[in-house]
């Protein structure tokens, strides 16, 4: 019996990619959205991280239609990219309630189903700024750092009952938004890179649906860094 996987904000880009990975590997997969439209093909709820609320009707429309999912990829996340001198409350703030309390309602909510279940993957997708910072990005670096303490702790406590917990730390991925910076920019950027270019959204899924798989039932806590090296030692 195929296990279910929820992939949070699943419509598009990186989310969309994992999704169509953890389903070519077998799984039963649901894809959350806040905004747009649901993506072609997949089971689809809609779920705004930002509110417990709808955290907790989204769980509770998977598990009356499809059970409880064993796989919970936290992927949803907003930028409000700005100089730290000009950067609002508002703007730390809504980074942070997106992209790490919504990780933590979606993570806290699923906890239900796993302890339940006695096993289950906790995955995180974080960033390599978590780890080696990003001028313009203090409120977005904030919130991935935070996802490497919250999921470990996770782990510590969860790992008892057959859950492991880790973060995915994507490097400079090929996205709309990174496909719009002119060409002199992106070149800079790929340049920093040891491997002298940009990860596709693929690369950052394989990974996923690995750590989702039986091969890596052994890993817990991991920060997994699919960066082409920038982030290196840290």
């Amino acid at each position: 019996m195929s296990s279910i996987a929820l992939v949070t904000g699943g419509n598009r880009g990186i989310g969309l990619a994992i999704a169509h990975s953890l389903r070519a590997a077998g799984h039963e997969v649901v894809v959350t959205y806040r905004s747009g439209s649901a993506p072609d093909g997949f089971k689809s709820v809609l779920m705004d991280v930002t509110s417990t609320d709808s955290v907790d009707a989204g769980f509770a429309s998977i598990e009356e239609q499809w059970g409880a999912p064993e796989i919970i990829v936290a992927n949803a996340g907003i930028t409000k990219d700005g100089l730290v001198m000009r950067m609002s409350d508002e703007d730390f703030e809504s980074v942070i309630d997106a992209n790490l309390t919504g990780a933590f309602r979606v993570a806290r909510r699923s906890t239900k189903g796993l302890l339940k279940l006695k096993r289950g993957r906790l995955i995180f997708v974080g960033s390599v700024v978590g780890s080696v910072g990003s001028a313009g990005q203090v409120n977005y670096s904030s919130s991935k750092a935070g996802l490497v303490g919250m999921a470990r702790s996770f782990a510590r406590e969860l790992g008892s009952r057959g859950i492991t917990s880790n973060v995915i730390a994507p490097g400079f991925v090929e996205t709309d938004m990174t496909a719009s910076l002119d060409e002199k920019r992106r070149g800079e950027i790929a340049g920093s890179v040891p491997l002298g270019r940009f990860c596709t959204a693929e690369e950052i899924a394989d990974v996923v649906t690995f750590i989702a798989s039986p091969q890596a039932s052994y890993i817990s806590g991991a920060l997994i860094p699919v960066d082409g090296g920038l982030g290196m030692g840290h």
